[in-house]
């Protein structure tokens, strides 16, 4: 057991490690999961305040997820609570308290607040202990609510969370809250980005561009994992490239209207002018300065690329947007990169992307049906898409289906 200057050392090696990320939802699961390995508690989940009430946003419970298939994840569905005393999480936010519940299941008739039953009714699990704490920032504003599920004690067993635990616990919160407002600054920057392109082409959603993300990074966790990559590379990797796929088309703010809502089939010669918005958005990036602005130019160029070659824009110089000396072919045109020439975080979105396109309706079409679209990623594996990663989206299927749902139109 540690003792209280030992606690108070890993309370603050953990708000440290939790302000180096910098994509909201990454940041939501890294801070539930060091919340939770300190506290030793079996679940939890994290709510973030949003349209003036609290919305579930992430969660994550160790005895369920034990009882799935090697690699799977739990799904779970979000939902909103209002911001008021009619339940534990809303009474905390409410009211700007901590609550520690030995068991939820025996509360008095004199709170205000209750314990919803309902997902232990649905999975058989028994929530006992409780430890729900808001997220509020040095400024005073509760940003979200952070609550811990069943904490155990060294042989397991189910026991309540420690009084001495709470301060830390709420300084955690505190940083984490800090953390967790720059992370939605960072999102809502991205965001009005993706919305220039969007008033170019309406395909370009928010909410698109958070699908292709997120599809992205399990195909790529599963893929990493698959690899023998330490968890600690999966992390880094997971916050970069999670922020570089929602800028995948940011190049369109840089072709004609004429061509982009055109509501026919392109000309050969208006199709030329299209692909140059892979490498008009990489060229927002030409001057690097950190891991991010490295990996949404691999993306914004690459993920038109095949893996069989026949892809765009192929070997060319960024900056001219002209085909490379020694990669040109009979005819001066550049020629497409081919397999693993293809930057992985290209290769990776490339799936996520017509994954969804396909699944999404357009102006221009219905979404297909699921059927149809799986039929496609499996024909495409080897051709337009990298086999071991056309696996690893199979692998990841229900978490991918799950996360079209926490993302509508």
């Amino acid at each position: 057991m540690l003792d209280e200057k030992e606690k108070l050392q890993k309370i603050i090696d953990l708000s440290t490690e939790i302000a180096q990320v910098n994509d909201l939802d990454i940041l939501l699961e890294r801070i539930l999961s060091l919340a939770r390995n300190f506290v030793n508690a079996d679940a939890g989940s994290i709510y973030i305040k949003e349209n003036g009430k609290l919305k579930f946003s992430y969660a994550q419970n160790d005895t369920l997820s034990k009882k799935l298939p090697p690699g799977k994840k739990l799904i779970y569905t979000t939902f909103s609570l209002p911001i008021d005393n009619s339940t534990i999480a809303g009474y905390v936010a409410n009211n700007d308290v901590t609550l520690n519940i030995p068991d939820v299941y025996q509360l008095k008739d004199d709170v205000p607040f209750h314990f919803g039953k309902k997902f232990d009714e649905l999975t058989g699990y028994r929530t006992c202990s409780m430890l729900t704490t808001p997220l509020k920032t040095s400024t005073g504003v509760i940003v979200g609510v952070l609550q811990m599920i069943n904490a155990r004690d060294s042989d397991n067993r189910v026991v309540p969370f420690s009084k001495d635990d709470e301060p830390l616990v709420n300084y955690f919160a505190s940083n984490a809250a800090i953390a967790l407002e720059r992370a939605q600054m960072t999102r809502t920057i991205i965001l009005r980005m993706i919305s220039m392109a969007e008033l170019r082409d309406p395909k370009e959603t928010g909410a698109h561009v958070n699908r292709v993300a997120s599809y992205s990074v399990e195909i790529f966790e599963h893929w990493a994992k698959k690899k023998g990559m330490s968890d600690e590379e999966i992390n880094k990797k997971r916050d970069v490239l999670r922020m570089a796929a929602m800028l995948h088309d940011v190049g369109k703010v840089a072709i004609s209207d004429v061509i982009l809502k055109k509501p026919a089939r392109f000309t050969p010669e208006e199709y030329e002018i299209m692909k140059q918005h892979t490498f008009m958005g990489a060229r927002l990036f030409s001057n690097p300065s950190s891991e991010f602005d490295i990996a949404a130019a691999e993306v914004a160029l690459n993920h038109h690329e095949r893996w069989d070659g026949k892809g765009y824009p192929g070997h060319i110089n960024v900056l001219t947007g002209k085909p490379l000396p020694e990669y040109q072919d009979e005819n001066g045109k550049p020629i497409g990169k081919k397999g693993n020439e293809i930057p992985l975080y290209g290769r990776i979105v490339a799936i996520a992307d017509v994954y969804d396109a396909l699944s999404s309706k357009r102006v221009y079409k219905e979404p297909w049906e699921q059927s149809q679209v799986l039929k496609i990623i499996k024909e495409e594996k080897g051709k337009q898409f990298d086999p071991d990663l056309v696996d690893s989206f199979f692998n990841c299927l229900d978490v991918i289906q799950s996360i079209t749902a926490k993302y509508p139109e």
